[in-house]
């Protein structure tokens, strides 16, 4: 690795540096979502980031679920969770970890604070304590609680852990200072009240650790060295200090330290995790993973490689201050992998019947066709070919301009792999569209090349009729409309033809068994892959992205 490229990153710089000068003999990340929810793009960079470092550095990346809110969390996004991240091609060993396994632990730390003096039971009410936390320009007033005794304090705290007091009416608070420059610091909760059974400890505990509270100590349990974090919790990093030092709590490798860095924020997308939910319980969106939905679930579902999101996370780098990402650019990542490993198949998305009148009735080929035009070592695949076939509708036109390039009456068109055409005539319905084309073939271009070295400007792509199976696709565009969607009401942004469904396409008969999973580039018109509720019998493909430039062509659109 080059100095160039580790001064780039100013956290491998970070890390390099405590390694060299022995502040660390080891590294150990953490990625610690909370089960509340399905993962999503932003949740991949920290995924990347810890991880990589972990690998980067011969480390340890614990996977830990930061479980302390029975309210909303589920062992069903626990098992999403590690899914995800096995997905996106990382693994946690035996690393995995449960924020719920030290609820013990926790409380014992909470006892040994309000022993030394330093934590005490308040019975003010949420806006009570916010009055009396101050502001910016205006410290703080003491609790008027703030005095009891440790044993009076002890008392009262084992008699919330046993559920004696209502919901609200009691939290455990750090006595730290009221006129602190900073709010964090002043007096925060670390224990409230919940009468809620827990996914994982069922009806043993009344009351649960705040997520600061939880998240360092848990740090510290698991051994981690660089707690890596998003740029919210900056004002917290004197807290996450505090309790460590003040809990008295030694660490072989040395207590972590935490490091922040700038979250993800991508144009036209919402990644706010309550958003999300919004959508998923307004049924705006299928579900969780929806392939419209930024999860890392809808993702995969809609097709996108996992190898995309990490060259994505790569290229937009670890910064200190708050960006928006132009979607573009992850698209162009979608793309540049695609383009490479995506096997090519014909798909007619609006089917036009073409009769070829001189190719005989029984008459069938099979056309060896590349499964990548850039890569011999894909192979090939056999397609057959006979003399009713379908192409697109747009590739016909009653009257073209010059430079359309397709068919039209008394042109020619190459069919891709296949012979060249020339339209003789076509046929209309009563509302004036037009339904079939009569064409004629040249025999002496098999292959798609003319045997007298006329020019043939356009290729287009064709199912054969006798051979072809019908599909639907789902055309998906992006959710949101508007660049910012999380600024106002989701359903002002929301984007009316996110989803198109085109019932009855035409794909080669190759298709017939692909896999949710298997992508594929539907020659000129994108990338797609097998739903995943697609078999042999209802042949359902997702669109992953369109081609560059081509998404007029697709949907409709002008």
């Amino acid at each position: 690795m080059s100095d160039k490229e580790i001064s780039s990153h100013f956290i491998r710089t970070k890390i390099k540096k405590d390694l060299e000068t022995g502040k660390y003999k080891t590294v150990e990340t953490r990625f610690p979502p909370e089960p509340n929810g399905f993962l999503h793009i932003g949740h991949a960079k920290s995924i990347c980031l810890n991880f990589g470092m972990a690998d980067e550095f011969k480390g340890k990346c614990h996977l830990r679920m930061d479980d302390t809110n029975p309210v909303k969390e589920d062992l069903l996004f626990v098992e999403a969770i590690k899914k995800d991240v096995k997905w996106l091609g990382f693994d946690w060993k035996e690393n995995l970890s449960f924020a719920s396994d030290l609820y013990d632990f926790f409380y014992e730390t909470a006892v040994n604070f309000i022993k030394k003096g330093k934590a005490y039971v308040c019975d003010l009410s949420f806006d009570q304590m916010r009055e009396y936390r101050g502001t910016l320009t205006e410290p703080g007033k003491n609790s008027p609680y703030r005095d009891r005794t440790v044993e009076e304090n002890l008392d009262l705290f084992e008699k919330m852990k046993k559920g004696e007091f209502e919901e609200g009416s009691k939290v455990l608070r750090l006595k730290i200072d009221m006129a602190s420059p900073n709010l964090v610091m002043r007096d925060p909760a670390i224990y409230r009240i919940m009468k809620v059974p827990h996914y994982r400890t069922g009806d043993k505990w009344k009351v649960y650790p705040m997520y600061d509270f939880a998240q360092c100590l848990s740090d510290v349990k698991n051994g981690v060295t660089h707690s890596i974090c998003t740029l919210e919790f900056e004002n917290n990093r004197p807290l996450y200090d505090w309790i460590l030092k003040e809990s008295g709590i030694e660490a072989a490798n040395g207590l972590p330290e935490q490091t922040e860095f700038a979250r993800l924020n991508l144009s036209y997308t919402v990644l706010s995790k309550r958003k999300l939910i919004e959508l998923v319980n307004k049924k705006i969106v299928e579900g969780w993973d929806d392939p419209r939905m930024p999860t890392i679930a809808g993702m995969r579902r809609r097709g996108i490689p996992p190898e995309s999101i990490r060259n994505f996370c790569e290229k937009i780098g670890v910064a200190k201050k708050d960006s928006v990402v132009d979607a573009a650019l992850f698209e162009h990542c979608v793309r540049d992998e695609l383009n490479v490993n995506a096997k090519r198949r014909f798909c007619v998305l609006n089917p036009l019947k073409v009769v070829i009148e001189n190719y005989e009735d029984d008459k069938e080929e099979i056309f060896d066709c590349l499964n990548h035009p850039g890569d011999e070592s894909m192979g090939t695949r056999p397609v057959a070919f006979s003399k009713v076939i379908y192409i697109e509708k747009e590739d016909f036109l009653e009257d073209p301009p010059k430079k359309f390039f397709r068919l039209g009456p008394g042109r020619e068109v190459r069919l891709r792999y296949a012979y060249i055409i020339k339209c003789v005539d076509y046929i209309k319905d009563e509302n004036g569209e037009v339904t079939e084309l009569r064409c004629t073939y040249d025999p002496l271009s098999r292959g798609g090349n003319a045997h007298d070295g006329r020019k043939i400007k356009g290729t287009i792509h064709w199912v054969s009729e006798k051979h072809g199976l019908d599909a639907n696709v789902k055309i998906y565009d992006r959710l949101f409309n508007t660049e910012n969607p999380g600024k106002g009401e989701l359903e002002e942004s929301l984007n009316p033809d996110s989803l198109k469904i085109i019932q009855n396409c035409k794909i080669e008969p190759s298709l017939k068994d692909a896999k949710p999973g298997e992508r594929f580039q539907f020659e000129r018109n994108g990338y797609f892959t097998a739903d995943k509720d697609s078999d042999s019998d209802n042949r359902v493909f997702n669109l992953i992205i369109t081609l560059r430039d081509q998404w007029e062509k697709i949907s409709g659109k002008k």
